[in-house]
């Protein structure tokens, strides 16, 4: 990561709620053929969450504690906050003098910019305003959130706009929080009434990849990109009993995760 911060933007999404196996069942049939372009050898890597509801897997993964390869470790990671001790830090680690990973990108003279999703980045509150108050600029309107059906294509176009205003020198770090998998989603599938249902939270997966080629075309427009796609936890449908999130169940534990370059022009 020290050959890439510096030259590349950085794009880190997080799609919201997503499960692996639901993600790792629509990639084998070939039904989000955007996200399976993208990811190396068309396939999601399976990890482990820092945290089991967003509040927690984001205040980690904005720290530089992104999801765990669910192999045995330590696991080098990409981004390191200075702390003596650290089993994590390699030699391959972008390592920053700061608490949190935008603020570090920051001082590295990157305009960091939050689009926000699910509650906890609504800016209404004082906890929904903690995490997008890392980045200097954040974004947020009930058209971004979890009861829009259009909820990816309005984060889009306010991607676009930030950066159409952005010097074409400046550095680029985007964070997209993805709120179409978040419950309510039955609405995204046709046969849903009033419902969630795992075919409903496919089918949101299904919304997502249709248009997040979109995304990946704007963050490929200025410069070359890495991107970093994952979810930050899984949910419940009725697993042994459990319906959500914010426990300890492997259906909210195990995440889909994948890390590419978007090369300049990749993407039209």
């Amino acid at each position: 990561m020290n050959a890439v911060v510096g030259t590349h933007d950085l794009l880190l999404v997080t799609l919201d709620t997503l499960r692996y196996d639901v993600a790792a069942d629509l990639m084998a049939r070939g039904r989000i053929p955007n996200l399976q372009r993208a990811l190396p050898g068309g396939h999601w890597e399976k990890r482990h969450t820092p945290g089991n509801f967003t509040y927690a897997a984001h205040a980690a993964m904005l720290a530089g504690f992104l999801p765990t390869p669910v192999t045995s470790g330590p696991h080098p990671r990409l981004f390191a906050a200075a702390f003596p001790g650290s089993e994590t830090t390699a030699p391959g680690t972008w390592v920053f003098d700061a608490a949190d990973l935008p603020t570090g990108l920051a001082a590295a003279g990157y305009h960091t910019v939050c689009i926000g999703g699910v509650g906890f980045f609504n800016k209404l509150t004082p906890l929904g305003s903690a995490l997008p108050g890392l980045f200097a600029e954040s974004h947020w309107s009930p058209s971004f959130g979890v009861t829009s059906p259009t909820s990816l294509e309005e984060q889009i176009a306010c991607a676009s706009r930030t950066v159409a205003g952005l010097p074409a020198d400046r550095r680029l770090f985007l964070f997209v929080n993805v709120s179409a998998l978040h419950q309510p989603n039955w609405f995204h599938h046709s046969g849903a009434d009033r419902g969630d249902t795992v075919e409903s939270h496919g089918a949101a997966l299904e919304y997502v990849d249709r248009h997040i080629g979109e995304l990946f075309a704007l963050m490929s427009s200025r410069r070359r990109c890495f991107a970093i796609v994952t979810s930050d936890h899984g949910t419940a449908y009725g697993e042994d009993g459990h319906v959500g999130h914010r426990l300890g169940h492997e259906v909210v534990w195990t995440v889909p995760y994948g890390e590419f370059v978007l090369e300049q022009g990749s993407w039209k």
